[in-house]
């Protein structure tokens, strides 16, 4: 049994991992495949990787007794999920540690926008309020606030808005009747969140049912002084569709801690519109939570790699325990 690892692990997880198995690492982001020696391909069981490293046909054929792939995320976008389904390949991620730091970035964004604090930072730097007020901003209290999809970090989200006396609505595929009952949210139709919500906040997985499923359409509904704010995964949005509408201020602005190109270039429009805060997608980059997501990886992967049932299964079904 041969691992590999293609993200940074602490020391201390490494060593757990090197108990059990013989470790080859490969700078993330780089295909395995041409890392790792031809001869040595076949004895490779498990891979912990990050979304950098895309899982297809051509890492598969690679690595025909791959067994276990523990993804160092909660989306699995990397994942050709049919293929790997396919050949009884085990996709394990890091579902539930990172919910809170998401939300709090998500409201960090809202009240960004709201409150105009990015561009008021710079008033001040810039010697503005020597020469006059500052531009108003508006009050987050009483507003409402749309989470297109009502999973762990919608709710969680929803719980902060609460706190800030918002009127939160939802809309997903399932209604959440637990979230309802305790007035955390209340459902609308998909039309109706993006009509009159003054904030839309998308939480929804990337899958080819989502993409691009907030466009043009979806947009045009929107107020002209509401807010889109996306953490959940840039291609979910229309890029092109929302850059014209944050170009015409037809929708007052928009925060976003994920985009279609990542990294982002700094010629990109989006960099140049005033009406947008921009963050280097960092919903789970806190050193706490950071720490609990490649804790959990590791974990799934060691479980597995002993024949144990790992925490976190994408595809469970095809979990046997037989990886030895």
């Amino acid at each position: 049994m041969t691992v590999i690892i293609s993200a940074t692990l602490p020391e201390d997880l490494l060593a757990q991992v090197k108990a059990i198995a013989p470790v080859i690492v490969v700078p993330a982001g780089t295909p395995p495949q041409e890392v790792v020696p031809a001869s040595d391909r076949h004895a490779v069981t498990g891979m912990l990787c990050t979304l950098r490293t895309r899982v297809d046909d051509a890492l598969l054929d690679a690595f025909p007794n791959l067994k276990i792939i523990s993804n160092y995320a909660v989306g699995y976008d990397n994942v050709q999920i049919d293929r790997v389904n396919a050949r009884n390949v085990l996709v394990c991620n890091t579902p539930g540690v990172l919910d809170a730091a998401v939300a709090d970035l998500t409201f960090g964004l809202l009240l960004c926008l709201t409150r105009n604090m990015v561009s008021l930072h710079e008033f001040v730097r810039a010697g503005s309020w020597k020469k006059g007020p500052a531009p108003l901003a508006i009050d987050v209290a009483g507003k409402s606030l749309g989470l297109l999809g009502m999973g762990r970090i919608g709710k969680m989200v929803a719980k902060r808005a609460k706190a800030f006396d918002m009127d939160v609505c939802y809309h997903n595929r399932t209604r959440d009747e637990e979230s309802e009952s305790q007035n955390l949210a209340r459902y609308v139709a998909r039309d109706e969140l993006f009509e009159k919500s003054d904030v839309v906040s998308v939480h929804v997985p990337l899958s080819d049912a989502t993409r691009g499923s907030v466009g043009a359409r979806e947009l045009g509904l929107m107020k002209t002084s509401a807010y889109l704010i996306n953490t959940s995964r840039g291609p979910v949005v229309d890029e092109t569709a929302l850059i014209e509408v944050l170009r015409s201020k037809r929708i007052a602005g928009a925060g976003l801690d994920v985009m279609v190109q990542e990294p982002l270039d700094a010629d990109s429009p989006l960099c140049g519109l005033p009406n947008v805060v921009l963050q280097p997608h960092v919903g789970s980059a806190t050193v706490e939570t950071r720490r609990a997501m490649i804790a959990l990886a590791t974990d799934n992967l060691v479980r597995a790699l002993r024949g144990e049932t790992p925490k976190a299964m994408v595809n469970a079904h095809v979990w046997g325990g037989n990886i030895r």
